[in-house]
C-alpha cells in the first residue's frame, strides 16, 4: 500500500516525509492558494522534498489547455504526475499525454466505471472520492437492489435495460450506458433484466468469458444466447409476466420490432414511457455536443441532392409520401455531414422526417456551426430542437410513412401510427449507403494502403522489441495508434483496439486495461484487430503476429484459419447469393477440425461511419435482428475474418475486407466475386505451407505480391527489407 499526503504546506509535507510516512504528495490549485504560493513556487519545493510521484492539478477546463500546462509541469521534475479533471476533456487530455509518456492522476472518480474510463484512457493513477462513494452507495449489487426498490414503488415486475440509444445504434455515447452502469458488463451488445427479485444479462458468444468475469460477484446471471438450455429473451419475460404484472422500458431505447414483439406476447401490461435510470444514476453524463462537420464531394463521391432524389422516387415506387429516418449512420450519410457524438463512429444524434419532398432534420443546434447552417439551409433542410421531435410526430397526421421497425424506436411509433399509415420496410438508405460508389472503393483502397503502412511498421516492431525491451498489451496498442495518428488523414480509431497475447485473444472483445494487461515475451502469438476511420475510408483488420518460435500446433491451428479466409476470398458465385450461402465456405476447414467460433464470419463496413453496416455479412445461419442476410452485390464492402478461440489457451484470427465485383455474365447468369482491398503481411512464421494446397499458395502468393507493391512506396528502406522477407513466395 502507498500513502499519499494532499495538501500543498511544505511543513506539513516535510514532518510526514521526515517520519516515513508518505509515499507521494498530491495538490491542487485551491490547497496551494492557501499558501498564498502559485504551483510554479510549491512544486519545486516539494519535489526537493519527496522522492516519489508529486501530483500536480491543471487550472485549464479544455483538452486543449490540459495539454498545454501538463507538459510545462513536468518540466519542473521527473517526478510530477499531473492531474486532471475527470470530465470528457480531462480524458481526452490524458489520452493524448499518455501517448508522450506523461503520467497522470485522474481526480474527481465518482464511480467504478468512470475510474474505468480513466484507466481506459491510460491514467497512470486515479483518485476515487472514498467517502462520496460510501454515500452513493456504487456497489454492483447495492445499485441493483436499489433499483429494484424502485421498481417494486412502480409496481413494475420486470425492466429492460438494453444496449442502444434513441436511434438503436450499435455503439452509443457515454449518456446511454445504463447496462453498463448498473451490471458492470461493459462488452458492446448485452441486455439487463432486472426483477423485483432477479437480474440477468443476455450476450452473445464474442462476450461470453468476457461477461462471466465481469459479471463475477454482482449477483447478475450470465444467459448465453443461443446455447441449449438458454431462454431467448422473450421466452424468459413470458415465463416470469403474468395478466396482473407489468412490464417497462424506456421506449425511446426499444425498437418497434422488439415492443411489437412484446405487445403480441406478454400477458400482462407494457409501459414504455418509464426512464427509471435517473433515479438512481445521479451523476449521469449529458447528451454529447459535438461539432458537426462537412464531408467533402471528393471523398463523399455523391452529392445531398443526388442522395436524396434516390429516397425520394424509392418512396414513391412503394406508394409512400413520407419516411421517419432515425439510423444515425443513414442521415450521416445522407447529409455528407460527420460528427463526434459517439466514439470511434463520426456520426451526431438526429432524427430526420422526409414529408412530401421535404426535409426536417431534429438536431441540437449547438453542433450547428455557420458553414454547416450555411450548408443545410442551401439544400433547405427545415432546422427543429433535437427534443421536439416527439411533439412533431404526435401532431402529424394523414402520411403514409415508411419505417424501418429495428431502428425507430417504440415511442416514435406509438405516437406515429395513431394519425397515420405506416408501411414496414427496410429504409432506402440502407442498401444505397451500403453500395459504395466508385469514388468511395477508390478513396478506400488507399486508406488501406494508409492503414497497411502503420500495421506493417508495428508487425515489425513488436517482433523486434519482445527481444530486448519489456513490453505490455497496452503498450503495444498504444504504439499502434501512434502509428496511425501519425498520418493527418486519420480521423479516429473506427473501434477499440483488440490487443491480446496468448490466451488472453480466446476473448474475442478482450481489453488489455480492463484485462490482465499482459506483458509480452519472445513466444507465443500477440492477436491485433484494429483499424481507422480516414478521411478517404475505414479499415478493419486483424493479424495474429508470432513473437517467438511457434509450436507445430499453433502452426496448424493458423494455417487452418488462413485456408478459411483464402476459401472465402477466392470463391465465385451467382448473383443472388447472400453470406449465409457463402459463409460454409469459411468455416468448412475449422469445422473439419470439429472447432466453431460462436460469432459471423464478416460484417459490412460503411464509409466514414459505422465499421459494422448491414445489410451484408457472412454467417451460417440468420440471425434475425442482426438483419445481415442480404443478397451480395457489387460495391458492397464485407469482412473475411474467421477464426478460431481456445479459452485458456490461445486465440487466433486473419482478417481482410472483401469487395464485391461481377466477374462475368453469360449463358449461366450473373458472376459475382471478391477482391481483396486489405493490405499488410500475413506471417509467414505461422504458416505450415505443407498443409497448403497449390491453388492456396498461389493465392497467398499473389496478395503478398500485391501488398509490397502497395505498400514500399511508403516504407524507409529497413521497413521494405522486412516487408520483403514478409511476402516472399512459399
Amino acid at each position: 500500500m502507498k500513502i499519499f499526503i494532499d495538501t500543498a504546506n511544505v511543513e506539513q509535507i516535510k514532518k510526514a516525509n521526515s517520519m516515513g510516512l508518505i509515499d507521494g504528495v498530491t495538490t491542487n490549485p485551491s490547497l496551494v492558494s492557501k499558501e498564498n504560493k502559485t504551483m510554479a513556487e510549491v512544486i519545486p519545493e516539494i519535489c526537493e522534498i519527496v522522492d516519489g510521484p508529486i501530483s500536480a492539478e491543471v487550472m485549464s477546463l479544455d483538452t486543449e489547455g490540459m495539454i498545454r500546462e501538463a507538459r510545462e509541469l513536468v518540466k519542473i521534475s521527473k517526478n510530477i504526475v499531473v492531474k486532471i479533471p475527470m470530465t470528457l476533456e480531462g480524458l481526452s487530455a490524458v489520452r493524448v499525454l499518455s501517448k508522450e509518456g506523461i503520467k497522470t492522476n485522474v481526480t474527481l472518480i465518482f464511480s467504478v466505471h468512470q475510474g474505468v474510463l480513466a484507466a481506459k484512457a491510460g491514467a497512470t493513477y486515479i483518485s476515487p472520492f472514498v467517502g462520496r462513494l460510501d454515500d452513493i452507495g456504487l456497489d454492483g449489487m447495492n445499485l441493483i437492489n436499489d433499483f429494484q426498490e424502485i421498481l417494486k414503488n412502480n409496481n413494475i415486475k420486470a425492466y429492460i435495460i438494453p444496449t442502444s440509444d434513441y436511434h438503436q445504434s450499435e455503439y452509443v455515447s457515454s449518456f446511454f450506458k445504463a447496462r453498463a452502469y448498473l451490471s458492470g458488463f461493459t462488452g458492446s451488445a448485452g441486455t439487463l433484466i432486472i426483477t423485483t427479485s432477479d437480474a440477468r444479462l443476455w450476450t452473445d458468444g464474442r462476450y461470453f468469458i468476457q461477461a462471466a468475469n465481469e459479471l463475477e460477484g454482482s449477483g447478475i446471471s450470465l444467459m448465453k444466447m443461443g446455447t441449449p438450455g438458454t431462454p431467448t429473451i422473450l421466452e424468459y419475460l413470458s415465463s416470469i409476466i403474468g395478466p396482473n404484472d407489468t412490464l417497462a422500458f424506456d421506449g425511446r431505447l426499444i425498437n418497434t420490432a422488439d415492443y411489437l414483439c412484446y405487445k403480441e406476447n406478454i400477458k400482462g401490461s407494457i409501459k414504455i414511457d418509464l426512464d427509471l435510470i435517473n433515479e438512481i444514476w445521479t451523476d449521469r453524463p449529458s447528451l454529447p455536443h459535438e461539432m458537426l462537420y462537412e464531408l467533402e464531394q471528393i471523398f463523399a463521391g455523391e452529392t445531398y441532392q443526388s442522395k436524396l432524389g434516390k429516397i425520394i422516387d424509392s418512396l414513391h415506387k412503394n406508394g409512400l409520401d413520407s419516411l421517419c429516418l432515425t439510423s444515425l449512420e443513414d442521415q450521416a450519410w445522407l447529409y455528407n455531414l460527420r460528427g463526434n457524438d459517439v466514439a470511434y463512429t463520426p456520426v451526431f444524434l438526429a432524427f430526420t422526417f422526409i414529408i412530401d419532398s421535404d426535409v426536417h432534420l431534429f438536431i441540437d443546434n449547438k453542433k450547428i456551426n455557420e458553414n454547416v447552417h450555411h450548408l443545410l439551409n442551401h439544400y433547405g433542410v427545415k432546422l427543429h430542437d433535437y427534443d421536439d421531435v416527439y411533439s412533431y410526430a404526435k401532431n402529424l397526421n394523414g402520411k403514409n410513412i415508411l419505417i424501418d421497425k429495428n431502428k425507430v424506436n417504440a415511442l416514435l411509433y406509438t405516437l406515429l401510427t395513431s394519425h397515420n399509415n405506416l408501411v414496414f420496410k427496410e429504409n432506402p438508405t440502407l442498401l444505397l449507403k451500403a453500395i459504395k460508389n466508385e469514388v468511395e472503393i477508390k478513396n478506400t483502397k488507399f486508406a488501406h494502403v494508409l492503414d497497411g503502412v502503420a500495421v506493417t511498421k508495428f508487425m515489425k516492431w513488436v517482433k523486434e522489441v519482445v527481444l530486448n525491451k519489456e513490453i505490455t498489451e497496452h503498450d503495444a496498442e498504444a504504439y499502434l495508434e501512434e502509428l496511425r495518428r501519425s498520418r493527418r488523414e486519420l480521423i479516429d480509431l473506427s473501434f477499440s483496439t483488440i490487443c491480446a497475447y496468448k490466451e488472453n485473444a480466446a476473448m474475442m472483445h478482450y481489453n488489455a486495461l480492463n484485462g490482465k494487461n499482459t506483458t509480452l515475451k519472445d513466444e507465443g502469438m500477440i492477436l491485433v484487430d484494429s483499424g481507422g476511420h480516414y478521411l478517404y475510408g475505414t479499415t478493419d483488420i486483424t493479424r495474429t503476429i508470432s513473437l517467438g518460435h511457434p509450436t507445430k500446433e499453433e502452426k496448424l491451428y493458423f494455417t487452418t484459419v488462413l485456408k478459411s479466409v483464402i476459401d472465402l476470398a477466392d470463391t465465385v458465385f451467382l448473383k443472388g447469393c447472400n453470406g449465409q450461402n457463402l459463409d460454409i465456405k469459411a468455416r468448412a476447414p475449422i469445422w473439419k477440425m470439429l472447432i466453431d467460433y460462436k460469432c459471423g464470419t464478416g460484417h459490412g463496413v460503411g464509409h466514414i461511419l459505422s465499421v459494422h453496416e448491414a445489410p451484408n455479412g457472412f454467417r451460417w445461419q440468420i440471425v434475425k435482428e442482426r438483419n445481415d442476410s442480404a443478397p451480395l452485390l457489387p460495391g458492397m464492402i464485407t469482412t473475411d475474418e474467421p477464426g478460431i478461440y481456445l479459452e485458456g489457451k490461445l486465440g487466433i484470427r486473419t482478417e481482410n475486407e472483401l469487395l464485391c465485383k461481377e466477374v462475368e455474365t453469360n449463358e449461366w447468369g450473373t458472376f459475382y466475386g471478391f477482391e481483396t482491398i486489405t493490405y499488410a503481411p500475413i506471417d509467414l512464421d505461422l504458416i505450415d505451407a505443407n498443409l497448403l494446397t497449390q491453388d492456396e499458395k498461389h493465392w497467398l502468393n499473389d496478395y503478398h505480391k500485391m501488398v509490397f507493391e502497395n505498400l514500399s512506396p511508403y516504407l524507409d528502406d529497413n521497413t521494405k527489407k522486412w516487408l520483403k522477407k514478409y511476402t516472399k513466395a512459399i
